[in-house]
């Protein structure tokens, strides 16, 4: 029986019966949103050390997150547990102490403020004890160290969610009922604000710090592009850490007695075929002056068209790369005069076909593509005729898509192995006689090749289907 009469009529009304319940508070879940990592085929430098940068900022993260966690559990299971037993010993002395006039209002007034109940402990009271939990664990043991052994805590009691804890008065047994879980952690909409701001510094630091670290080594990949095309790169700096400036100097000095190197070979080519050129083009006046043969005369004029042909060669192959930024050239139109001056059609027993993508446009110099198309199509013309019955076809296309431009020639001549096509591109080396013949100096193809990836493209040579040769020369865009 309870010996307070206002604290059993002010509890009995609303007291609950063991098979009753009522709803409990809104609980409060999180969710989040996993974004998925974007597929990159060749992801580059850059984005992979910002990723990782990133990474470790969110591993740091996480691992102070739960340090702070198991550091503060020890102090916060203390402060809650004084709560706890603050408000069960206030109980208490309300019980005791107060005038029993003002008793009632005294707990009426706990209940609407603190929401903190009184109800009688009962033997057949359906009890659920606290769930399990480092901190719940931590704050019921200090909870029962203060408040005495034969305290219990429980979450549920016939139904109804809270914190409860048994109280003894004399011979009587009670509950008190905390309906506001003093555990629950109380969060306002500031914290949004500055992990937004944190994050935001914190993706810009990376993005710095990644920039910073990647920022020679693209110096670097770019001018080692500059030098693969056959420009002159801008000296690197050379400054910085010691392993980036040990690079970056040992570059410029390879840059630098490439170009000594580039120079003294191009001085000795231009030299040697104007030396050459002189003596040819007195050569062929005294010929012409000359009373000779009609057979005589022409195959002395063959011998020195030949010869011209090479020192030709010799001097496109001397020729520096243009040091002039590279403008937008109609390739449409340079592959249509290209025909133009090959004259397939005027050759006997010839056959052309065109297919020309209209107004294609690439980014190069009109003077180094038209050298390219003239000397494959004069490849063409010279060694695509076919071995059995001597006609020439050939087949010029030009195809496109955003990236690159592709100008094909097919021909039907003997064709090439596939372990020649290496050695066809090599200055001075040329194919089987069958293929080649005996003219030429050997340098149309690598003349070609080098103009091909001076504009960021490439040369590629394939047989052709059934026989013949094909020529594929890539351009970028």
């Amino acid at each position: 029986m309870c010996r307070f009469p206002v604290c059993a009529s002010w509890s009995n009304p609303i007291r609950p019966s063991p098979g009753t319940s009522r709803p409990c508070g809104d609980s409060v879940t999180s969710s989040f949103r996993t974004l998925k990592a974007t597929d990159l085929r060749s992801p580059s430098l850059f984005w992979r050390t910002l990723w990782l940068v990133l990474l470790l900022i969110v591993a740091s993260l996480a691992a102070w997150l739960q340090s702070y966690r198991v550091l503060e559990r020890g102090p916060r299971a203390q402060t809650i547990a004084q709560q706890v037993v603050s408000v069960v010993n206030i109980t208490r002395a309300a019980l005791l102490y107060a005038d029993p006039l003002v008793r009632s209002d005294l707990l009426a007034e706990l209940a609407a403020n603190e929401g903190v109940r009184i109800y009688p402990l009962e033997p057949d009271d359906k009890v659920i004890a606290l769930p399990e939990g480092p901190l719940l664990q931590l704050m019921e043991q200090a909870v029962v160290a203060k408040l005495g052994a034969g305290t219990r805590l429980a979450s549920d009691v016939n139904g109804i969610v809270g914190l409860w804890i048994s109280l003894s008065i004399a011979d009587d047994d009670y509950w008190v009922f905390i309906s506001r879980d003093p555990i629950a952690r109380t969060y306002g909409t500031q914290w949004i604000g500055w992990a937004a701001v944190a994050l935001l510094l914190s993706v810009i630091g990376a993005v710095l710090i990644t920039r910073l670290i990647n920022r020679p080594l693209a110096q670097l990949s770019h001018a080692s592009a500059e030098l693969g095309s056959g420009r002159n790169p801008a000296p690197l700096p050379e400054t910085g850490p010691v392993e980036i400036r040990t690079v970056n100097e040992s570059f410029n000095r390879m840059v630098a007695d490439l170009g000594k190197l580039e120079a003294d070979r191009s001085v000795l080519l231009a030299g040697i075929s104007h030396d050459l050129r002189t003596p040819l083009s007195r050569l062929r006046l005294e010929l012409e002056l000359a009373h000779l043969p009609e057979s005589a005369h022409d195959a002395m004029v063959a011998d020195i068209e030949q010869m011209d042909a090479i020192v030709r060669q010799f001097l496109d192959y001397a020729r520096k790369a243009p040091q002039t930024p590279a403008h937008d050239v109609d390739l449409s139109a340079a592959v249509a005069a290209a025909i133009q001056r090959a004259r397939i059609d005027a050759e006997p027993e010839s056959a052309l076909e065109v297919n020309l993508a209209p107004s294609v446009v690439v980014r190069g110099y009109p003077i180094e593509l038209d050298r390219a198309l003239d000397n494959l199509l004069t490849n063409a013309v010279r060694y695509g005729r076919h071995s059995e019955n001597g006609k020439l076809h050939v087949t010029v296309s030009l195809t496109a898509d955003p990236e690159r431009a592709i100008v094909s020639i097919v021909d039907c001549g003997a064709g090439v192995l596939a372990d020649q096509v290496d050695r066809l591109l090599r200055p001075f080396e040329r194919g089987e006689t069958a293929r080649s013949g005996s003219t030429g100096a050997g340098l149309g193809l690598p003349i070609v090749e080098r103009i091909a990836r001076m504009h960021g493209g490439s040369l590629r040579l394939s047989a052709n289907s059934p026989h013949g040769l094909r020529v594929e020369l890539q351009l970028a865009r």
